[in-house]
């Protein structure tokens, strides 16, 4: 993976970051809370022997570093604590925490307490050093021996502690900060290699380096079929049709057939509606175009669009009707369908068969584009055998929907055939699978229009040459 892959796993997957960062924060800041403060404060004093007021004998007694240690081991011994909870005013038994360390080369002890209560922390290290200077005697023969005492001076008092040593908030939330970032980034990373679906153009371009021609929105609220070109002409998915009509306009400019497939790798991925859409946008540029329903396992176009669907196709080739009985005007346009017909027990015999050959070169002389609705690859073959009639194969792609491994399978299949992919329509795309939505449509409606136009006068051109031939 590189670092442009990561930087779009990030920018698709943000909302996840987002909130497993807010998680690990949202802990954090709920632990920190609960959490007991601990105030820390530091007394430095200086230990020295003194002859008590009544001896009268001479020498004395230095303290040495291993009296030093000593006083730091009994710190917590009984010997200490209870004279100062005594001092403090502790009820016996509270827990005290002090501690000392010793101060190289000198006769200096740095006591350290820690509690709850701020007062109390700076209390217990400036009361420990006398209590323990009370109780060094006992510890030392000499010192008892020679009549001597311990007495401690403050050197450097503790003083109040303004905040807790324990927790840091501004430190843990940091902390949370960054670990919620790195848990969600690796989060993102899981769940983008193990999706199994095609989420937006970055995953089609990833399996085939063919273009993508259109993307095409989802309609949320359909409860019946989207003619958008024709009841919705100026909505977001009209716009994105004709787009996908003025791509493939320059498609055909390469390959001089002016008829296409579309098909998709498996059912349900809108591709009947996007050749019905697709044949309208077409027939408002002004060309005289032929939908053909090539589906003879499970026709839909004329359901699609509301017509008649007895005869049709098989109909045609089982020699009961010419084409031009069975070929229906759609309303007052320049769309003329073919539907399917009747089912028939040997759909790919028909569609492989000289006769659906000479049909197609007949029906190729009388319309400008030919656009044949065909089944899914991954099930069947037909698209194969339709695409040697045609000049082009588009292939439908639904996003959140068609799975990689199915639509790697589409295009092996393809492949192993030697057909190539004209280009791919994202179907059913959201702002989240599309830079075209996510940065809004005005500029890049705009260049569609733009290209849209010239390319539909060339066509509209091209349509009345060829209308001339024909009549």
């Amino acid at each position: 993976m590189t670092i442009r892959d990561l930087l779009g796993v990030i920018r698709t997957r943000w909302r996840l970051i987002a909130l497993c960062m807010l998680v690990v924060i949202g802990a954090t800041a709920a632990t920190t809370i609960v959490t007991t403060p601990v105030y820390e404060a530091t007394a430095r004093i200086y230990l020295e022997t003194e002859k008590a007021a009544n001896d009268r004998a001479t020498g004395s007694y230095a303290i040495t570093q291993k009296d030093l240690n000593t006083y730091v081991a009994i710190l917590g011994s009984p010997a200490v604590q209870d004279p100062l909870r005594e001092r403090l005013g502790l009820a016996p038994g509270t827990e005290l925490n002090v501690g000392a360390t010793v101060a190289e080369l000198t006769n200096m002890l740095d006591v350290t307490a820690r509690s709850s209560d701020p007062q109390l922390a700076a209390a217990l290290a400036n009361t420990a050093g006398p209590v323990l200077a009370d109780s060094a005697q006992q510890f030392s023969p000499l010192l008892a021996n020679n009549n001597q005492i311990v007495t401690a001076t403050a050197v450097t008092p503790a003083v109040l502690p303004s905040e807790p040593i324990s927790p840091k908030v501004k430190t843990n939330l940091a902390l949370a900060l960054l670990a919620g970032l790195v848990v969600g980034i690796g989060v993102a990373l899981i769940r983008h290699l193990s999706d199994t679906k095609v989420r937006g153009e970055d995953d089609v371009r990833e399996l085939s380096d063919r273009p993508i021609l259109g993307t095409i929105p989802l309609v949320k609220n359909a409860g019946r079929p989207v003619l958008s070109i024709a009841d919705e002409p100026h909505s977001h998915h009209a716009e994105a049709i004709r787009r996908l009509r003025t791509n493939i306009l320059f498609v055909d400019v390469t390959t001089q057939g002016h008829s296409f497939v579309i098909t998709s790798s498996n059912p349900g991925e809108g591709k009947t509606t996007t050749s019905v859409n697709l044949a309208l946008a077409m027939a408002d540029a002004g060309s005289k175009v032929l939908l053909i329903d090539g589906d003879l396992r499970n026709p839909t176009v004329a359901k699609t669009m509301g017509i008649e669907g007895g005869s049709g196709l098989t109909t045609v080739l089982l020699r009961r009707a010419e084409a031009l009985d069975v070929v229906q005007r759609w309303r007052d346009t320049s769309l003329y369908v073919l539907p399917a017909g009747q089912i028939p027990p040997n759909p790919s015999e028909l569609l492989g068969s000289e006769a659906m050959s000479l049909l197609f070169q007949k029906l190729s002389q009388d319309f400008d584009y030919i656009l044949v609705d065909s089944p899914p690859i991954n099930p069947v073959i037909d698209a194969v055998l339709l695409n040697q009639l045609t000049h082009g194969l588009i292939m439908v792609v639904a996003a959140e929907r068609t799975k990689r491994r199915e639509l790697e399978a589409a295009l092996r299949s393809l492949k192993t055939v030697d057909v190539p992919v004209s280009g791919f329509a994202l179907n059913l795309a959201t702002a989240a699978n599309s830079l075209a939505y996510r940065y809004g449509t005005y500029g890049y409606g705009q260049t569609g229009v733009m290209h849209s136009s010239r390319a539909e006068r060339a066509s509209r051109s091209k349509a009345t040459r060829r209308a001339s031939r024909v009549r």
